[in-house]
């Protein structure tokens, strides 16, 4: 796609990631396909077609207006685009840089502002997070019940195995994770011992900086990634193996810690270690599935309907970390028959903040997924990801759990 950058934007960083990535666009439309809100509203300027056509306009020196705010809002950034383009476009990194411009070039009212400072803090900040979820829980019968279903219930995390094993690898604790399932990262501790690796917390890191980069602040995002980078480089240079990730969202963030970081002197080496050494948890265990398998006792084993799961692959882990297959083959080496079901590319709506900020269409998209999963008639619907699980669950009865909860159960004896 021909786009001759406006003289006043050719020097701004937001050009100089965006102009490589225009030009590769040939205006084919194999992207309406499997893009989740097109398939919702069947409106070109909600398809990743249409929404180039927007931010070529604004770089190439068009004054941009609420149209264009509206329709880059309401993408999920999901990236099953980028899976389907025959000419490679990164669709995602190009959005942000869309963004970003439109940011400086059409400043939201201080109303908006407000608002996503809001969403941005109340998510970002572990322990702000934390005792919001708690105060939710606690007047939960008193709320709506639309509301309420978005409030999951209190989990136990269980214990977490003692370092002891040669082979170490590091996790990101993240920032809403641990206070709506502590579960998730424990059970992956405790399976990863089971099979030799310790999985180690480390102090100082915190939000990967998904949810500050994806709400308009650049600068906390960038900050995020760099505390990160700094709790984890001298655990990296002593021999830990990778950085495992338990939520897919924040695995797609932290594996462009390289490309964000690229221009800062004290950072761009290290990011690019960190990218290169982050692992998705299945990515590390199906390298490992037939042995999980023997470990598991044969009373454990699922058997009949309770084999019978759904599996939902976050958007994030199949188009933004283009890892697939993982989990499910550990699933399935654990005895669990995994039922296949229509649209498994398409997006759940949840999206990070997306859910919060754009209710209306993620609903609809969370209706439609629950339509197709529990056409297969689980005892459970499987995810890589929080903010899906939590997403799903408050539309079903139907339990929703990270896919490792029931890898450890089947080990562990724990539900």
């Amino acid at each position: 796609m021909h786009t001759p950058i406006a003289a006043a934007l050719a020097a701004t960083p937001e050009a100089r990631a965006a102009e490589d990535i225009l030009r590769a666009c040939v205006h084919c439309g194999f992207c309406l396909a499997t893009c989740p809100t097109y398939q919702l509203t069947g409106n070109e300027l909600d398809s990743p077609r249409g929404r180039i056509y927007l931010m070529k306009a604004m770089f190439e020196g068009e004054d941009p207006g609420e149209r264009t705010r509206y329709h880059l809002d309401r993408c999920l950034t999901c990236r099953s685009c980028e899976s389907t383009c025959p000419s490679g476009v990164r669709y995602g990194r190009l959005v942000d840089a869309g963004r970003s411009l439109l940011e400086r070039r059409f400043p939201r009212s201080p109303g908006e502002r407000l608002r996503l400072g809001l969403v941005r803090n109340s998510l970002a900040h572990r322990s702000l997070f934390a005792a919001a979820l708690a105060a939710g829980r606690a007047l939960k019968p008193l709320l709506p019940s639309a509301l309420a279903a978005g409030v999951p219930e209190a989990r136990p995390a269980g214990g977490w195995p003692p370092v002891r094993h040669a082979r170490r690898m590091l996790v990101l604790e993240g920032c809403v994770q641990p206070a709506l399932d502590p579960g998730i990262n424990a059970a992956a501790a405790r399976v990863l011992d089971r099979i030799g690796i310790s999985l180690v917390r480390v102090p100082g890191g915190g939000c990967c900086g998904a949810l500050p980069h994806h709400t308009g602040d650049h600068d906390g995002a960038l900050a995020a990634m760099r505390a990160n980078i700094a709790a984890w480089s001298p655990a990296l240079r002593q021999g830990a193996e990778a950085v495992v990730m338990t939520a897919s969202g924040c695995g797609a963030e932290v594996r462009e810690y390289a490309y964000h970081l690229r221009d800062d002197a004290a950072y761009a080496e290290r990011a690019a270690g960190v990218s290169e050494r982050t692992r998705d948890l299945s990515e590390v265990l199906a390298e490992h599935a037939d042995t999980i398998a023997a470990l598991i006792p044969p009373a454990r084993r699922p058997q009949g309907a309770a084999a019978r799961i759904a599996y939902h692959p976050p958007c994030s882990l199949q188009h933004g970390q283009q890892v697939r297959g993982k989990a499910e083959a550990v699933l399935t080496a654990c005895g669990y028959e995994l039922q296949p079901f229509a649209e498994g590319h398409l997006c759940c709506g949840s999206a990070g903040s997306y859910s919060i900020l754009q209710k209306e269409m993620s609903t609809a998209l969370k209706v439609r997924k629950l339509g197709h999963l529990l056409g297969t008639q689980p005892a459970v619907i499987a995810s890589a990801n929080v903010g899906c699980q939590v997403h799903l669950q408050s539309g079903t009865a139907v339990p929703v759990r990270h896919w490792i909860v029931l890898v450890d159960a089947l080990l562990n004896g724990k539900d």
